[in-house]
C-alpha cells in the first residue's frame, strides 16, 4: 500500500461518502469565510485517465526522506519546512498562512497550504540542486517514480551535478514541485491518502 499524493475532483471533494472529502471541504470553507475569504467551490470534476494528459496526479511516497530534509533544512526555515512538508490538503490558491482544521471523524487535524506558497519554496530547491529539465511535469500515474527508478539513472550516471547525488532527495523536491503546479494549473486539491 503506502502514501500516496494524489489530486481530488470535485465529486469526491465534496463527497459525503467514507472515502469523500466533504468533512474537510465544509471545515475550509468555514475557515475561509470566518477569515473574510471566498469559499472554495470552483474544483473540477475528475477527468478519465488518459497518460501523459496532466489531468491527474498520482505519486507514492516511497524513497526514504532523510537526504529531502537535510536539503530542506539547508535552503529553508524550519517555518518554510512546515509549510512545504507538513500540509495534508493541497489547495491551489494563495494562503496568507496555513489553515488547521479539527477533523471530528479521524480525531485528527488536517493541514491545509496554499499551492502558490509551496511551489516557490519547491522551486528554491529546485534551483538549488539545478533539477533536470527532463524531469517529468506531468504524474497521472507514478510518472516521477518511473522517472526516478530508471532514466533518472542513466542520467545521473553522465550528467554530475547537485541533483545527482541524492536522487531520492531529488524525487522529492520534484514531486512537491510538480504537486503545486499540478494544483494551480487544475485548480484542484491535493491529498495524502
Amino acid at each position: 500500500m503506502g502514501v500516496y499524493v494524489v489530486s481530488v475532483g470535485a465529486e469526491e471533494w465534496f463527497g459525503e461518502e467514507e472515502d469523500g472529502w466533504g468533512e474537510v471541504a465544509s471545515a475550509l470553507n468555514a475557515e475561509l469565510g470566518r477569515r473574510g475569504l471566498p469559499p472554495y467551490e470552483d474544483v473540477p470534476p475528475e477527468t478519465d485517465f488518459a497518460r501523459g494528459s496532466g489531468q491527474a496526479f498520482e505519486e507514492k511516497l516511497a524513497p526514504p526522506m532523510t537526504g529531502f530534509l537535510a536539503l530542506c533544512r539547508t535552503h529553508l526555515t524550519r517555518e518554510e519546512l512546515e509549510t512545504l512538508c507538513g500540509w495534508t490538503v493541497l489547495v491551489p490558491f494563495s494562503l496568507d498562512e496555513e489553515i488547521w482544521l479539527p477533523i471530528e471523524s479521524d480525531e485528527h487535524e488536517s493541514m491545509v497550504a496554499g499551492a502558490p506558497q509551496v511551489l516557490r519554496l519547491a522551486m528554491k530547491l529546485a534551483t538549488a540542486i539545478d533539477l533536470p529539465r527532463e524531469t517529468p511535469m506531468t504524474c497521472d500515474n507514478l510518472d516521477l517514480s518511473m522517472w526516478f527508478r530508471h532514466q533518472a539513472k542513466e542520467l545521473a550516471a553522465t550528467r554530475t551535478a547537485p541533483w545527482s547525488k541524492d536522487l531520492d532527495a531529488t524525487f522529492y523536491v520534484a514531486l512537491f514541485l510538480r504537486a503545486a503546479q499540478h494544483a494551480i494549473r487544475r485548480g484542484c486539491p491535493l491529498v495524502y491518502t
